[in-house]
This record gives C-alpha cells, sequence and structure tokens, in this order.
C-alpha cells in the first residue's frame, strides 16, 4: 500500500510539471532506426538467409547435430502447417517451451509464430508448480519439451484447461497420453493456409517480475523484436564480418534460449546475421572447454558469472581463448575490475568486451557500448540504441537529475518497449507512467558523452540510517583482494541502522582470507555508513539465477 502510494503521488508530480521533464529527455547518438519492414519475426528472420542457405545456422556443441540456413528455414514453414493441421490449435493459442539450448529451440519457436501461435519459454529448471502457475498464466494449450522432461509437462498439462498435446522432441509419441514426437511437428496431415499475422501482434511472452513483486507475462509483439534486432545492426555498435562461402562467423553461447537476452539479442540477431550459432544445452566446465577447443569462436556471449569462469578456471588458457575477437556480455552489470582481468587472462589488446543493457520488457536491449568505445569508460552499459530515450530521475522527489555524475532511477521510451504486462493493466501502469516512460527500477548515471553506468536496482539498495549503499560498489571493491574469486553483498537488519551491508565471499582454491582482511581493505575506501558492519561469510557458492543476477533474497534468508 506504501509503495502505491508513493507511486501516485509520484505520478501526479510529473502530471503537475509538464513540460519541465522535455529539456532533460536524453536522446540516442546514433539516431532513428530505419527502414523497420512490416513482417513478422519469422519473415524478417529468413530475409537474408538465401545469400547463406548452405552454410551452418545452429549446433550443438555436445553432439554435433546441426542444421543449415535453408533446412532451418523449411522446417519452420513445414512446422507451422503441421502445428495448425495436426492440432486443435487456433491462431493466437498459446505453446509453452520446455526445452534447453538445442538446435530445435529454433524451429519450435519460429514454426510457432509462423503459425499465428504465441510462444511463453520457461526455465527447464522449474518445478511442477513453478511451470504450473506460468503456463496457466499464460493459458498454454500445448508444451514442445524433451524426453527428458515428458514426465514433468505432462503433470503441469493436467493441470491447464482446454490441453491440447505435448510435443516431445527426440523422443518417442505415447499417443493416449497426447504426446507426440517431432515428426507430429514436421509433417502436416494436410495443407492448411497460415494466417495473417500482423506486425502488432503479440509474438512471445516470457515472463518477468519487473521492478517488483511475482512474475508476470510481458506482452512483445513481432515488431517489438524486430526493432530491437534492427537497433543492434547499428554500424557504429557492433561490427560482424558478414558471412561468405569460405568464411563465417562462429559463436559460442550457454546462455539460456528461455531467457529474452539468449531468446532476442543471440538467438534470433545471429540467425538474422547468418552467424554459425554454436549452443550447449548445460553448463559444465568440461563441456564448455571442449567447444573451445573444438569450434574455435570468434565470439562469446556471456554474463558476468561465466566471465569469471574464464578468467578464474584453470582449464581456460589463453591459447584455447586466441580465436576470440569479440566478448558481449549482459544480464547483469560488468565491474570493470573483471574487464580488466580477462584482458590480463587473453594476454593481448585485439579483442573488444562490450556490455549491454536492457529488460525483457524492452525486448531486450536498451544500450551497448560501442566497438569504438574508448577505455576510460570501462565499466559502462554503453549508450541509447536507435530510436531509444532516456531520463535519470531522483529517488526521493521523482524530478529529473539533469546533470552528468548524479545517480537516479532510469526512465526509457522506443520502439522496442513492450505492449504491456498479460491480464494485469494495474501492473502495467505502475511500469509504465501516464507519459509512457518505463520505470525500470535501476539505479545508473551518466557522464559528459552520455555513457551510462548501472549503480544497482532500487529494490536491492541497503538502507543504513537512510543512506543508500550499492552492494554493487562494495562487490566491485571486494573483488579487488587477490584471494577473492566471487562475491555478494546484502543488507541485514539492524536495531539500530535499520539494516548495514554483509558481504558474502567465495574464496579462491589453496588462497587463505580471513573476514577481518576483508573488512580492513573496505574500510578506508567508502563512507562510515558503507563499511561491512553487517560482517563477512565465506560460502562455496554465489546463489545466481540462469542469467548470472545474484539470488539476494537466498543470502538474506539465511542472514
Amino acid at each position: 500500500m506504501l509503495r502505491s502510494w508513493k507511486l501516485l503521488s509520484r505520478r501526479l508530480r510529473q502530471a503537475a510539471l509538464g513540460n519541465y521533464y522535455s529539456n532533460n529527455v536524453m536522446n540516442s547518438p546514433y539516431g532513428e532506426a530505419e527502414n523497420v519492414p512490416e513482417m513478422t519475426l519469422p519473415q524478417f528472420l529468413w530475409s537474408k538467409s538465401d545469400k547463406w542457405r548452405q552454410l551452418p545456422a545452429l549446433t550443438c556443441g555436445i553432439s554435433g547435430r546441426s542444421y543449415d540456413f535453408e533446412t532451418s528455414a523449411a522446417l519452420c514453414r513445414r512446422g507451422a502447417v503441421a502445428l495448425l493441421s495436426n492440432t486443435s490449435l487456433k491462431p493466437g493459442d498459446r505453446v509453452g517451451l520446455l526445452l534447453p539450448n538445442v538446435p530445435e529451440y529454433l524451429i519450435a519457436v519460429h514454426a510457432s509464430l509462423s503459425a499465428g501461435l504465441v510462444v511463453t519459454f520457461a526455465n527447464p529448471l522449474y518445478t511442477a508448480a513453478e511451470l504450473t502457475r506460468q503456463f496457466q498464466s499464460a493459458k498454454v494449450r500445448c508444451i514442445i519439451t524433451i524426453p527428458q522432461l515428458v514426465q514433468l509437462a505432462t503433470a503441469v498439462s493436467e493441470k491447464l484447461e482446454d490441453y491440447d498435446c505435448t510435443i516431445n522432441v527426440g523422443g518417442d509419441a505415447r499417443p493416449e497420453h497426447k504426446v507426440f514426437g517431432l515428426d507430429y511437428l514436421l509433417n502436416p496431415s494436410s495443407n492448411v493456409e497460415l494466417p495473417k499475422v500482423l506486425p502488432t501482434d503479440v509474438a512471445v511472452l516470457p515472463y518477468s517480475s519487473g521492478t517488483t513483486g511475482i512474475p508476470k507475462g510481458v506482452m512483445l509483439t513481432h515488431r517489438n523484436l524486430i526493432v530491437n534486432i534492427l537497433q543492434l545492426t547499428h554500424p557504429s555498435l557492433i561490427r560482424f564480418e558478414e558471412p561468405t562461402a569460405d568464411s563465417q562467423e562462429t559463436i559460442l553461447t550457454v546462455l539460456p534460449f528461455f531467457h529474452i537476452y539468449g531468446f532476442n539479442t543471440i538467438l534470433n540477431y545471429l540467425t538474422y546475421i547468418g552467424m554459425h550459432l554454436v549452443c550447449i544445452p548445460k553448463f559444465t566446465p568440461q563441456d564448455y572447454v571442449a567447444a573451445l577447443v573444438k569450434y574455435r569462436p570468434t565470439v562469446l556471449f556471456v554474463v558476468p558469472s561465466l566471465l569469471l569462469f574464464l578468467i578464474t578456471h584453470p582449464e581456460v588458457t589463453a591459447k584455447q581463448l586466441e580465436s576470440v575477437t569479440k566478448v558481449y556480455s549482459g544480464a547483469a552489470p560488468l565491474k570493470s575490475g573483471l574487464i580488466d582481468k580477462f584482458m590480463e587472462k587473453i594476454g593481448r589488446n585485439n579483442c573488444v568486451l562490450s556490455q549491454g543493457y536492457g529488460m525483457t520488457e524492452t525486448s531486450p536491449s536498451l544500450m551497448i557500448t560501442p566497438y569504438t568505445m574508448p577505455q576510460s569508460k570501462r565499466g559502462s552499459c554503453g549508450q541509447l540504441l536507435p530510436s531509444t530515450q532516456a531520463r535519470v530521475i531522483d529517488l526521493e522527489d521523482g524530478q529529473d537529475v539533469g546533470v552528468p555524475h548524479k545517480s537516479g532511477e532510469l526512465l526509457v521510451k522506443g520502439p522496442q518497449l513492450m505492449k504491456g504486462y498479460l491480464d494485469n493493466p494495474k501492473a502495467t501502469s505502475e511500469a509504465i507512467d501516464i507519459d509512457g516512460w518505463l520505470h525500470t527500477g535501476d539505479v545508473v548515471y551518466y557522464d559528459e558523452d552520455e555513457y551510462f553506468y548501472i549503480v544497482d536496482r532500487t529494490k536491492e539498495l541497503i538502507k543504513v540510517k537512510g543512506n543508500q549503499v550499492s552492494p554493487t560498489e562494495l562487490e566491485s571493491l571486494i573483488l579487488e583482494i587477490p584471494g577473492v574469486a566471487d562475491v555478494a553483498v546484502v543488507g541485514v537488519s539492524d536495531d539500530k541502522a535499520g539494516e548495514i551491508p554483509r558481504a558474502y565471499v567465495v574464496k579462491k582454491p589453496g588462497v587463505e582470507i580471513s573476514a577481518e582482511q576483508v573488512q580492513e581493505f573496505v574500510a578506508p575506501k567508502v563512507a562510515s555508513y558503507k563499511k561491512l558492519s553487517g560482517g563477512v561469510r565465506f560460502v562455496d557458492s554465489i546463489p545466481r539465477n540462469p542469467s548470472g543476477k545474484i539470488l539476494r533474497a537466498e543470502l538474506q534468508a539465511i542472514s
């Protein structure tokens, strides 16, 4: 109730201030996104693929199973017809994907979208209760999964209304349980005409907690996703070599396709520009290192925890990374210290390490560091993508900060912004204000060149006697200690201060370091209220979600 009242008060102040904000709106230095086609996402995805039809599109880094562009596009078209002819699904119905990173992910998604269906994707590690909650919310009528998860999918399907069928990719059919094999998806029983799908129609329903609350279905349209891909193709931001018959860049990723970063920024974007994407269904150090050696990727997509693995794991050598010329990091802030350590590890300066920023609600990309970025900007999450606007407002009174280097909440606008939250106008109005600005819940500042820097999430800031303490700031400091492999800082309750910071530290193997040493290292570098007065605890690992974000609530629960 208190949060809702504060939100309403801020909205009323915004309405009263009116044009006051207009002078503090930042526009992208890269202009507008141009030539946005009136297409669906699958039409857009394959619009250039004839130029590299025989080149590999997707390869499983474990099994070696691979599809070229021509085959992938053909299977998507056949699958779309099969979904409408072999099932009782109708355009607008929802399909739930319960899949790890396998090459068939692309086919399952774009066959469904071509049939006019809406796709929601879930983490294969979810419990039955978590899956049921999401798939009931999305009104899923068909689940596409793999043999290892069929039992889970069947249990969930029994709790879904008007359920049609389960498609078991790579497994056996059990028609009596409405379970069918991959051939059911790829072999139409009759020739049906595919429906007309509008660019403004909802394409996918990823689930996000937004700035607060339980996960909500994020309605992203075909146009949202297409525009966001085109925004990333601006020649000043990212440089990939266009494939030829003799040359094609190889990208290695283990980041999940069920996360919007993996789905649109990696799977869709790289398919559109003709890259060879090597994916790994599940991360293990052995599989990842083996893929580095076998496929010699030119590009890696990472989150900070994966970059930390590349830096610290003894089996990852500079030689194994010698083919890598570009590294892209997203999903969580990448500290400048990690960038420096990675560059030390590879021992050369001809590798570009770029960082981006975005949200599920923005398809997801909002910013990226251009490949020409000067070293002085390391640690920035970049500049605004084409057609994207931003404001930074004071956390207390909601007015624009109006000057560089002053922190506040980031607000954004752009054509990549979601249509809203599924069946939840209240949550939509709380996230997007009356002037169309999405309140991100992230605390940022920008410099004189409008490079942005993430400070923290508003809901993760620690309040010490009313003073705001950024966990990320303290984590960056602690990572400078040679014996520290990983760290997370959370607020713990305190009778006098309300909250105080506590650090959870992972030590490097064979290193001895005490809690007192960590506290003494931090103390002279911060204001008194930022000191680690909640102490230091040593743990075997930091809990993180699949996108690499620290699960602070789990640490607070054991505090």
